[in-house]
């Protein structure tokens, strides 16, 4: 098969290879990947600043993907021949990843895609739908009528926690940069601007109070302004959390903050059956209008691939990116 192989994070190259097909065990499914979506993570460890990762060059990346079922294991009862399917499965955990035209994927880790999408748009969002969900649902498990503050509202995470904790039910505010307050408002949630101070908000929109949930997608600032931003006895949750933070405002308030790390499953083998239970409520809220992913009009094939990974890293990006198989 045909496959993207990197040969050094040194480099960071790509290289268009003819690879041996995987083969499949009991538990695990054939896919003829159709699209790869671009996470950080894929361009963080292609240039060896994500050893955490779990890859050793030569290494297939490629986190997310979307194809349809070539083959089944003995031991697959949920998945037949034909079935298109989507999920976190590979890239991460000397697992190989989706920018190939075949994987053996552990049955527990894709769902089926939604019905209503394209390829390309259901392998914009395994890494992000299950990084919001195992934030925002598992850990600060949200509620109607909570008042939710997301950092980085308009971003790959981001815009998926606003309409999730919107189809909670919750009063979603998220922290934009210039020219994105539309994005958040057109999926229900109030657009802050960034750079306004928090004390100033937080009055604003919580009368003092605090915010019930915070979930913080970019880290750094942002990620301390949403621990100042939470109310007594509130949650935090972040997908972002790598840097020295004082929780002084956490602690004083009796609040909680959770750390949200997805690549865990693909790299320890725990909780891989929860990722696949995930994607299925994700499909069901796509399904029913809840969720909708916004993915970048540009198109990349292998010969592109480098661009795809360059336009990441740059933050230009107009959505997510994604990297056509076939």
């Amino acid at each position: 098969m045909k496959a993207l192989v990197v040969d050094s994070f040194e480099t960071g190259a790509f290289r268009i290879a003819e690879v041996p097909q995987p083969r499949i065990g009991d538990h695990d499914v054939l896919v003829r990947v159709h699209a790869s979506g671009v996470n950080p993570i894929d361009s963080k460890i292609r240039t060896g600043k994500a050893p955490h990762g779990g890859m050793t060059a030569p290494c297939i990346l490629g986190t997310d993907m979307a194809g349809v079922v070539e083959a089944v294991g003995i031991g697959v009862s949920e998945f037949e021949v034909g079935d298109e399917v989507y999920g976190l499965a590979g890239g991460a955990g000397g697992i190989q990843g989706s920018l190939a035209e075949y994987m053996a994927v552990d049955a527990d880790l894709i769902a089926p895609k939604p019905k209503s999408l394209t390829m390309r748009e259901a392998a914009s969002l395994p890494l992000v739908s299950l990084t919001a969900y195992e934030g925002l649902a598992d850990r600060a498990q949200v509620q109607a009528g909570d008042r939710v503050l997301v950092t980085g509202g308009a971003g790959g995470v981001g815009h998926i926690v606003v309409q999730m904790a919107v189809s909670a039910g919750a009063k979603v505010f998220a922290t934009v940069s210039d020219g994105k307050a539309e994005i958040v408002r057109s999926y229900g949630a109030t657009p802050i601007d960034r750079d306004e101070p928090v004390e100033q908000y937080v009055q604003r929109y919580t009368g003092g109070v605090g915010f019930d949930v915070g979930y913080d997608t970019v880290g750094g600032k942002p990620l301390d302004d949403c621990m100042a931003a939470i109310r007594n006895y509130g949650r935090v949750a972040s997908c972002y959390g790598w840097g020295a933070h004082d929780l002084k405002a956490l602690s004083r308030r009796g609040a909680s903050y959770s750390g949200v790390f997805v690549l865990l499953p693909l790299l320890t083998r725990e909780r891989r059956g929860h990722h696949g239970w995930i994607l299925r409520e994700v499909t069901r809220m796509v399904e029913q209008g809840k969720l909708r992913p916004m993915v970048d009009e540009r198109r990349f094939t292998f010969e592109t691939a480098l661009e795809a990974h360059e336009l990441v890293e740059s933050g230009k990006a107009k959505g997510k990116i994604v990297i056509d198989v076939i």
